[in-house]
This record gives structure tokens, sequence and C-alpha cells, in this order.
């Protein structure tokens, strides 16, 4: 398969802002799940949201994140099937941590489940200036996962 059809068969359509390909799977007063795919001309750009959020790995190519922790850690943990090499197939994303992420080959599909649910008003995108001088360490990283146009954060 390739991602045009994994689009085709998930219903999937463009996330505005963030980037990547999404569909809502699931949500209910309790919970939201969407499925996300990736592609290596788009990638998630930092965000933040205002609870956890945990990623699983379903098909396709490893997934590598950034990860921007309230406390000043930077992570980069690989979502994929290749556990011998350290990629896990869940990765869990705490409150207040800026996250990103690409794929690693021609197409990834992951999916995300956040409870409690989704919620618009406390999704965040980051700004390249303000990230790389709190995190210098990963100013590359973060020009990378930045899109020059995005709101101020």
């Amino acid at each position: 398969m390739d991602a045009d059809e994994v689009i085709e068969l998930l219903g999937l359509e463009p996330l505005v802002d963030e980037g990547g390909q999404w569909a809502q799977i699931w949500r209910d007063g309790h919970s939201s799940a969407i499925y996300f795919l990736l592609r290596p001309d788009d990638f998630s750009a930092l965000h933040r949201l205002g609870g956890v959020e945990l990623w699983h790995h379903y098909s396709g190519a490893a997934v590598e994140m950034l990860l921007l922790e309230p406390d000043g850690a930077v992570l980069r943990p690989r979502l994929g099937a290749d556990l011998a090499n350290g990629e896990r197939p869940v990765a869990a994303v705490g409150l207040g941590t800026w996250m990103a992420a690409g794929t690693c080959g021609e197409w990834s599909l992951v999916g995300t489940t956040m409870a409690p649910p989704f919620d618009e008003a406390s999704f965040e995108l980051g700004d390249r200036a303000v990230l790389s001088a709190a995190y210098p360490e990963a100013a590359d990283d973060i020009a990378r996962f930045t899109r020059e146009d995005a709101a101020d954060g």
C-alpha cells in the first residue's frame, strides 16, 4: 500500500496548521482518538495540548518525535516496531510538553488518544524563535518542525 491508498481507505483529510492527514475515530465525554498519517514532505509541527496524549504506531515507517519538556529536557523517542533498536509502539506526551513528529520513510500511520478528549481551545502551535531560545540544544530540530508562517506560540 502507498500513502494515498491509506488516506483514501481511512478517509483522512489534511490537518490545517499542524500538518499531516487525519480523521477522528472516537470521541465521547471521556476520551478522543484519531488516525494520523505522515509523509516525507510533511510533519506534525511543534505544538502542545491541554492534556496528556498517547501516540501509537500502527503501520508504515518508524516515526521520529521531538518532545520539549516543561523542565527543559529534550527527548527524541522513535515510534515503530524495531524494538531491538530502541523503537517503541507507544509514546506518552505529558501535559505542557511541546511535541512534533515526522516519518522516517515513505509514510507512517499512527494514532493518538487523549483522556480527557482533545479540546481545540488548548491547542497551541510553537513559535520557532521562542522555542529555539528556550531549548537552544534543539534549535536545528525546532527549525525543522516549525513552519515560518506559524502563529506566535
